[in-house]
C-alpha cells in the first residue's frame, strides 16, 4: 500500500476529506511504477504540485529556498523533479499544493 498524505487544496482528491481529518489516498502499490504513472492513476496533476515528500525526506520542490531549509532530501536538485522514480509499497507521499507554497519551516 502506498500512502499519499494531500495538503492544501490537493485535499479535495481524497475522498469524503474534511478540514479537521487527515486527508490520505491508500493506492496499491505495483511493481515498478513510476512517481508519474501513480500520480497519473490517483487522478493528481502534476501542475498542482509544490513540494513533494518521499518518507519524510524531500524529493522536489519549486521553492528554491528548499535547500537551504536543512530537509534530508531524497534528490540532489530538488527543484528538477524527476518523475521516473519508482514508488514501493509502504512507501508515504507527502503533497502540497500550490497554495501552500509558504509553508516552508
Amino acid at each position: 500500500m502506498i500512502n499519499i498524505h494531500l495538503y492544501g487544496k490537493l485535499r479535495r482528491f481524497a475522498p469524503n476529506s474534511k478540514a479537521t481529518d487527515n486527508s490520505i489516498l491508500q493506492l496499491q502499490a505495483i511493481e515498478n511504477e513510476s512517481l508519474g504513472d501513480l500520480l497519473k492513476r490517483a487522478g493528481l496533476d502534476i501542475d498542482e504540485i509544490y513540494t513533494i515528500f518521499l518518507n519524510a525526506k524531500l524529493l522536489a520542490t519549486q521553492s528554491k529556498m528548499g535547500p537551504y531549509l536543512g530537509y534530508q532530501q531524497v534528490c540532489e536538485d530538488c527543484l528538477r523533479l524527476d518523475m521516473s522514480i519508482v514508488i514501493k509499497d509502504g512507501d508515504r507521499l507527502g503533497l502540497f499544493g500550490l497554495d501552500m507554497a509558504a509553508l516552508v519551516v
